[in-house]
């Protein structure tokens, strides 16, 4: 048997070999015979055969294996011209290169003509608007993110330069600046947020499936909003793709899956009126309180899952083409931590809780639809309507282990339990209508319109505060007559944006150019808030469990008693408008090596707001602020040579304050950290210079350095409230902050693939480092502090990604990517009693820094199947506040006032191909 087996080796690869020796190569390079850039995509095809290929990212192809003989070689690419080269010999062994320089060409078919579209889901397309654009912009394609696993747009702007999203809030710091110093758009047309305590919409709603690429630009330009200073990111959503793809996968967290979690998961109240991820309230709040229970529910089998179908379909209408795409997501995961809640006021212990425990249970539902028509190759219209419903519910416990403590409560401080139960549910609605009309060859004029609605509801939060007296007894809190209530939020959003840009040019030569660019912008945006809560007074009343809250609520005796009293609060209600009118004019130039962008905005802002709130004086109040500006924005290049450059960027923006932080609201977190607006903020003025080199080696690397510096006049940061509250507040704490950094950025081909079947293996590093400082104001200094960092701000900020491909038929991808963020400020200190502030105090509070690694592994089974497993933070670092605490008397400490784990994320999918 040996024997044979060795016999029929040995002729199989005999004839292997000889097959081999038959056979050649053919090899070379496609590139613009104007630009001299390489084409991606092109076509090489041997006549008379099935032997053809296209070409790659850097536009070399490789053609292996073909029979020895003579062929005609033709080279082709959409809207240039084709060539052929006659007489090839191939070889037996040998390699032939080839290289095409191909010039444009304009096919006409009839009144048709054959226009070419650049892919920008392609990194390699990216790269090149990269390197063309005048403005430091950053883009990263829906190619690249598959490949590294990203699942929403907040992850993916975390793999581009001086970006990293805060895991804890899930906000995007761009070179270490927060949400308030950003800008988010859709297409170019502004977004709303979903969250009243943010700016920008929460960028985790963005799916990958409906996400073409992510954009950041980093410097101004006048055609875009005033209202910004770190950059601003824009969410291009996908279009036409005829493909019918379904995408399944199950996704669990290692928090949820342990011992004592998975079999004991619990949830609100609120999900027995959850169907299909919609909430529909049952009851009002003031009947839910002896109505619908106060107690948690349990969840079995906390597994996730995902479901999403892509589909597109490309029509004629009145002879010109019509397509529609269309793609819509399920997702439901579940998520649980547990650490550790300080407060501390004065330097001393406020609150403390050593299992503050979180279940978060998250259903986001999505869905695009984009419609685009042709009337010709030099008029379209395209039409986006996007919808995202999510709900988050979430339910906080503190104090189970009876260790809790809460500092002059009643009956007493100790053995103090804390339950919040809420759920939110944002709706959004964005539409929008775009169109681009080439008038001449030397005039285009592109415009857009826009309406979005937001619906942000906490239809039904309960929270109880209980305290333990032995025995199996918990008497409930009575300091105040909410300890225990139930309450009702809604905010509701109205927005209508546009734009209209004319674009005409001058002079359109290889190496001379003018361009002007001229325009206008506005927004109007409404918001309505409304909220109510319902207290239940319970002095002396006790439960005998936690967990059966409803023995003391529905207990209808205790009301005729008076023993519970409902204190039915008068509704806290605010209503904003935003109204922005914009002018601009931008010049595009290029003068040989020189070239740039020099541009004007004239923006006016108007907020108005009026309130009638219960911790205003007087309730009710108003505010009217208006502001006129000019904006400068400067963008030069110098083209050094063929692949290198150096930018320079000088711009002046704004940053106005946000309808909640002029509102006087107070916003209660689940931990009890209470947050209010301030009417008296002034918005910031913000000047902004950036210098860059960079250089593209090949199509797909990249090298470059970056230095920046900013000037923040005014700057407006979360700060401790002066006074005893203890509480969070909006302030213009100082009147100037400076903040100046570099950024180092590189792709790199550590193996590059010279063919189908050979290895691929690319790494990206880029790491932004920042120094800030600011005054402070005389009244909020302390303890001789008078100046401090910006708040929520990261000093330094490293992105790392190294990517594998077997570039094999049926392709496996790895993906290893790690992020580290450094510590930044959550809220500036301030002191408590001015004329003693060196001994009445609160220090700042500090997020710290921590590193994120995250795998993905891919795999394509067959044409129509591929399987991905990935695995998020898996080195489940600890997620830590920390204040520096001074007591009257002993040596100061660094104390951890908030901790946790997120858990590692585990998830295995399965996408198919239905086209096949």
């Amino acid at each position: 048997m040996g024997l044979r087996r060795l016999f029929l080796l040995t002729i199989l690869g005999g004839v292997s070999l000889i097959a081999t020796a038959q056979t050649g190569k053919l090899t070379g390079t496609v590139t613009d015979a104007k630009t001299k850039e390489t084409l991606i995509g092109a076509t090489i095809f041997l006549e008379g055969t099935t032997i053809g290929t296209i070409t790659d990212f850097d536009g070399n192809y490789i053609v292996d294996k073909i029979p020895t003989g003579t062929y005609t070689v033709r080279c082709s690419f959409i809207s240039y011209e084709t060539k052929s080269v006659e007489q090839v010999e191939i070889t037996a062994g040998e390699t032939v290169k080839i290289d095409f320089i191909l010039g444009e060409s304009t096919v006409e078919i009839g009144d048709v003509k054959v226009v070419a579209k650049a892919n920008r889901e392609s990194e390699a397309m990216l790269l090149m608007d990269q390197k063309e654009a005048s403005g430091i912009k950053e883009s990263i394609g829906s190619r690249r993110l598959s490949t590294l696993g990203v699942s929403d747009a907040a992850s993916a702007t975390s793999k581009i330069s001086g970006v990293t999203k805060n895991e804890g809030s899930g906000d995007v710091y761009i070179r270490g600046l927060g949400d308030r110093y950003l800008s988010t758009t859709m297409n170019g047309l502004p977004i709303p947020s979903d969250d009243v305590e943010k700016k920008n919409i929460d960028l985790n709603l963005f799916s990958t499936d409906i996400i073409k690429n992510v954009g950041i630009n980093k410097t101004f330009s006048a055609d875009t909003y005033g209202d910004q200073a770190s950059g601003t990111v824009d969410v291009s959503s996908k279009t036409f793709n005829e493909k019918i793809t379904l995408g399944l996968s199950a996704k669990a967290n290692s928090n949820v899956i342990k011992d004592g979690i998975w079999s004991d998961f619990r949830t609100t109240q609120n999900m027995n009126d959850v169907s299909l991820g919609l909430y529909q309230r049952t009851y009002t709040t003031e009947a839910a309180i002896k109505q619908q229970s106060w107690n948690p529910e349990q969840r079995a089998m906390p597994l996730g899952f995902d479901f999403s179908l892509t589909a597109g379909k490309r029509l004629k209408l009145f002879d010109h083409d019509f397509t529609v795409f269309a793609t819509v997501g399920h997702e439901n995961e579940y998520e649980h931590h547990q650490g550790i809640f300080k407060k501390y006021r004065s330097n001393i212990l406020n609150d403390s809780f050593n299992d503050a425990e979180t279940f978060n249970t998250k259903i986001t539902t999505t869905g695009l639809v984009n419609l685009a028509y042709e009337f010709n190759s030099d008029h379209n219209l395209n039409f986006n309507s996007l919808v995202v419903i999510k709900t988050n519910d979430e339910l906080y416990e503190a104090g189970r282990n009876g260790e809790g403590y809460i500092y002059d409560q009643l009956p007493k401080d100790s053995m103090a339990f804390v339950r919040d139960q809420n759920l939110k549910q944002t709706t959004m609605l964005v539409n929008q209508l775009m169109g681009s009309h080439k008038l001449d060859d030397k005039n285009l004029l592109k415009w857009a319109v826009g309406y979005n609605s937001v619906s942000a509801e906490e239809p039904n939060r309960i929270r109880n505060q209980v305290h333990g007296m032995g025995d199996n007894t918990f008497q409930f809190a009575y300091v105040g007559d909410y300890q225990q209530k139930k309450s009702l939020q809604d905010i509701k959003d109205w927005e209508a944006n546009g734009y209209l840009n004319d674009e005409l040019k001058f002079i359109d030569e290889d190496d001379k150019k003018l361009k002007l660019d001229f325009g206008g912008n506005f927004r109007m945006k409404e918001r309505d808030f409304n909220s109510l809560a319902v207290g239940v007074r319970g002095k002396g009343v006790s439960v005998s469990s936690i967990d059966n809250m409803d023995e003391a609520f529905h207990n209808e005796s205790l009301y005729s008693s008076s023993d519970l009293r409902l204190r039915v609060g008068t509704p806290d209600i605010y209503t904003a408008n935003l109204k922005v009118y914009a002018a601009y004019l931008n010049t595009n130039f290029k003068l040989n090596k020189l070239s740039g962008i020099v541009g004007l905005r004239y923006e006016k802002d108007e907020i108005d707001a009026n309130w009638d709130v219960a911790n205003y004086v007087g309730r009710k109040g108003s505010l009217s602020n208006s502001y006129d500006n000019l904006f400068p924005g400067l963008n030069f290049k110098y083209q050094l040579g063929d692949k290198s450059s150096v930018r320079l960027a000088a711009s002046k923006t704004t940053t106005l304050p946000e309808f909640k932080e002029l509102s006087p609201f107070e916003y209660v977190s689940p931990t009890g950290r209470v947050t209010k607006g301030n009417p008296d903020l002034k918005n910031s003025v913000n000047y902004n210079l950036d210098l860059k080199w960079e250089m593209f080696p090949t199509a797909k690397e990249l090298f470059s350095v970056t230095s920046f510096y900013k000037r923040i006049q005014d700057p407006i940061n979360l700060a401790q409230t002066r006074g005893s509250s203890g509480n969070f507040i909006f302030e213009n704490t100082g009147k100037q902050a400076d903040v100046y950094g570099f950024e180092v950025e590189t792709r790199l081909n550590l193996i590059a693939a010279e063919g189908t079947g050979t290895p691929d293996l690319n790494l990206s590093l880029n790491a932004t480092k920042m120094w800030f400082t600011q005054d402070l104001l005389e009244e909020f200094q302390y303890n001789s502090k008078t100046e401090t960092d910006l708040q929520g701000a990261a000093g330094f900020i490293a992105n790392g990604t190294l990517s594998y491909s077997d570039n094999k038929e049926n392709e496996f991808v790895a993906t290893l990517s790690g992020n580290y963020s450094s510590d930044k400020i959550l809220a500036l200190g301030a002191p408590e009693d001015f004329a003693n502030s060196a001994t009445y105090f609160n220090n700042e509070i500090v997020e710290k820094g921590f590193a994120t690694v995250d795998l993905v592994l891919s795999k394509k089974i067959s044409k129509t199947v591929s399987l991905k497993f990935s695995g998020k933070n898996l080195l489940n670092p600890k997620i830590e506040q920390t204040q520096e605490i001074v007591p009257l008397t002993g040596n100061p400490s660094n104390e951890v006032v908030s901790s946790y784990k997120k858990g590692i994320a585990l998830s295995l999918g399965v996408k198919i191909d239905l086209n096949k």
